[in-house]
């Protein structure tokens, strides 16, 4: 069975992200999957061309979506976010993604995040590295976290408090120059790939919020686990660390601290 090349995740990515572009700033049609979890017809515009692509291309392979679902199979999986930041994009806040990858047989491969609005394509391919628009990337040298600049997400689900984020905001609000909160969690990661973050943390997520984000951070030299420290992010429940190698270790305990 044929396999797809990192250049079709980046046509695929870049076309998507020219529908959500040309939808930016016009009124949509918003859906909620739950009180503060909106979904817009352009979210689904852009997953119905990448998911028609694959199925055209890849028949045989299995497809896991953030707006149509789908299955997780131990062959050719891919995990698609078609629009990552829906919120921000319905409140006109130009920060958003799309968000591709490809594992084959359990192992991520292939992974392209594209921010349509500045035009940034962020690709990795496994023991290849990782690449912004063609250059390779690696993450910062930063090994002290008080010296670090972090990144992290908050679930939909906020009025869960075992995994609200919010003690972890804090805590690390302290212990950091700053946490920022931007909200697509694939961006996130890509900046942490890019070394404009020192790391990313969250609690709740699903496969295709970090599938393609974690493999470029892992491909531009960041370590990324869960909060266990444990390699596999994409299994559940989900979280992940993903952090220039020389806070990692810190990242880590102070969660599990802050935790018990």
């Amino acid at each position: 069975m044929k396999k797809p090349t990192l250049a079709y995740l980046e046509r695929l990515a870049r076309q998507a992200g020219q529908i959500l572009r040309a939808g930016y700033q016009q009124e949509h049609q918003v859906d909620y999957k739950s009180v503060i979890d909106p979904v817009t017809e352009v979210d689904r515009q852009s997953e119905d061309y990448i998911l028609d692509e694959i199925r055209k291309d890849f028949p045989d392979h299995h497809i896991l979506a953030e707006e149509s679902g789908g299955t997780r199979g131990d062959g050719h999986q891919w995990y698609i976010d078609p629009l990552d930041g829906t919120v921000n994009y319905a409140h006109n806040v130009p920060f958003f993604s799309v968000s591709i990858a490809y594992a084959s047989n359990g192992s991520l491969s292939l992974a392209a995040v594209y921010d349509p609005m500045r035009d940034e394509l962020f690709t990795a391919a496994r023991e290849k590295g990782a690449h912004l628009n063609g250059s390779p990337l690696h993450v910062s040298t930063v090994t002290d976290l008080q010296k670090s600049l972090l990144v992290t997400g908050f679930p939909y689900d906020i009025q869960n408090p075992e995994i609200n984020n919010l003690n972890n905001f804090i805590h690390f609000s302290k212990k950091s120059q700053g946490v920022r909160r931007i909200g697509s969690a694939a961006l996130d990661l890509a900046y942490v790939a890019a070394g404009r973050f020192d790391g990313f943390w969250e609690l709740a997520l699903k496969p295709w919020d970090v599938a393609a984000g974690g493999l470029i951070c892992e491909e531009a030299g960041a370590r990324v686990t869960n909060v266990f420290g444990e390699a596999d992010y994409i299994s559940p429940p989900q979280s992940i660390v993903a952090t220039t190698p020389g806070i990692h270790a810190r990242m880590l305990e102070e969660l599990e601290q802050n935790h018990s």
